[in-house]
């Protein structure tokens, strides 16, 4: 595979988890997380094969089916069989290849719990490994039922493994209440993304920031039309409306979000890392461990609410020491969480320099664009499955989906009162800081002059 020598991660984690011992690794995207636990996971079924032997759990489709491969490639010498058990596909075939119990299981946590409370045809009383990729995630997010169903079948002696790219409290509050003292090892650095990555802003009013996107995808396009480009939005809607407003303009995009099936985001995912189509535009669901070394270019349409997200988007460039850029579209509305990203990141953004003149230019196309863009959806429907969805699992659990519906928007005002009354007192509190101020200069030149 070209892999000439370990990466730190590597060199560092393979040999206490041959030991038998659990471990906790932390090191930036794109630094061979997945082999460091693949490969000793690879090496002990090769002493004793058997199926279930190791059971991987990861937050996102698109990464369980990357770890997949990569696993595949490194366990062809021993015959490895391996099988991906993701929402999207039929339950029913999961089931069956469950049963031939392959050696290595690759999962999102909602479609193996589904499976454990469906059926009994399998069983995970003998795995020896339990991987949790991203495990940050993993944890912190709203994963807490699943995995709660998952670890109630799998045996007390096991080898747990916890990889992510961002360190959090929970991971180290994790390392010191474990039962089994874990291995535990992070990458020491003082810039969180890698030194390759060159990081920039834009700064522009709100109503301007799609056209501003279209114009900095289209210079760049321009200078370099061999490489390709990521785009992260916020919702799912929003990614479908780029997409539509990119292909209307002329440039030819796949889309990846949670609302499309399964088959469509990997054949778009396929697309993209073929460098058939060279614009990917994305929810957060690509943001995390896809390793595709030939992106160039990273655009946030919007600045993540956290971070560690924004840690995670710009990590899909500059891999494996790769050069790569990541451009952030930053509003009003953004300055404190750019102010939150620099302070994790130890990094200052740099303008990038753009041109308002050719931007008023495609104003209007992009806006009307994107206002049929807005039209189309509506005509289909947009989003009306997932709300039935949502709807139908609330009656599943016994709750009545209007009164949940009220309580949700009753919690939201009430958070938004909080908010203004705490916006009230911080106001207060400048007012009363002023005036001291300036009492105090009163005074102090009332002294002068005595």
């Amino acid at each position: 595979m070209g892999l000439s020598k370990p990466t730190e991660i590597q060199q560092n984690c393979v040999l206490p988890i041959l030991k038998g011992q659990d471990c906790i690794g932390c090191a930036k995207t794109g630094s061979g997380k997945t082999a460091a636990f693949a490969l000793p996971i690879l090496q002990k079924l090769s002493e004793d094969p058997y199926g279930i032997f190791a059971l991987i759990l990861t937050p996102t489709r698109e990464l369980a089916f990357q770890i997949c491969e990569q696993i595949n490639v490194l366990g062809k010498p021993i015959g490895v069989r391996v099988t991906v058990i993701t929402g999207g596909l039929d339950m029913l075939q999961q089931g069956l290849d469950l049963q031939v119990k392959p050696h290595i299981v690759i999962s999102t946590p909602g479609r193996l719990a589904d499976h454990l409370q469906s059926c009994d045809t399998f069983n995970l009383k003998k795995i020896k490994f339990l991987v949790l990729d991203e495990a940050d995630r993993l944890i912190e997010d709203d994963y807490g039922e699943q995995l709660e169903t998952i670890f109630k079948v799998l045996p007390r002696r096991r080898q747990t493994l916890l990889f992510s790219a961002t360190m959090t409290q929970t991971l180290k509050q994790l390392q010191e209440v474990a039962m089994n003292k874990p291995f535990f090892w992070q990458q020491n650095y003082d810039i969180v993304t890698v030194e390759t990555l060159k990081q920039y802003y834009v700064l522009m009013s709100a109503d301007v920031k799609d056209a501003y996107m279209m114009h900095v995808l289209d210079v760049y396009s321009e200078a370099n039309p061999k490489s390709s480009i990521m785009i992260f939005t916020s919702t799912c809607k929003y990614t479908q409306i780029l997409g539509m407003v990119c292909q209307e303009l002329g440039f030819d995009c796949v889309v990846l979000h949670s609302m499309i099936r399964q088959k469509e985001r990997l054949a778009a995912l396929a697309k993209f890392k073929s460098n058939q189509v060279r614009i990917l535009i994305a929810t957060d669901v690509a943001s995390r461990g896809l390793d595709i070394p030939t992106v160039d270019l990273i655009i946030n349409h919007n600045i993540p609410n956290k971070p560690k997200n924004y840690v995670h988007r710009v990590g899909r460039t500059a891999r494996a020491g790769r050069g790569g850029m990541a451009v952030s579209l930053v509003t009003q509305f953004d300055i404190k969480l750019v102010h939150a990203i620099e302070a994790t990141i130890k990094t200052k953004l740099q303008e990038y320099p753009t041109n308002e003149k050719e931007m008023m230019k495609i104003l209007t196309e992009v806006a009307v664009a994107r206002r049929e863009a807005e039209i189309k959806l509506d005509e289909r429907d947009f989003g009306e499955q997932k709300e039935i969805n949502k709807r139908k699992k609330l009656i599943q659990d016994g709750k009545d989906p209007d009164e949940e519906e009220r309580k949700r928007k009753k919690m939201i005002k009430m958070k938004f009162r909080k908010h203004r009354s705490r916006m009230a007192e911080q106001e207060e509190k400048r007012k009363q800081k002023k005036e001291k101020i300036i009492n105090r200069k009163k005074q102090k030149s009332k002294d002068t002059t005595t």
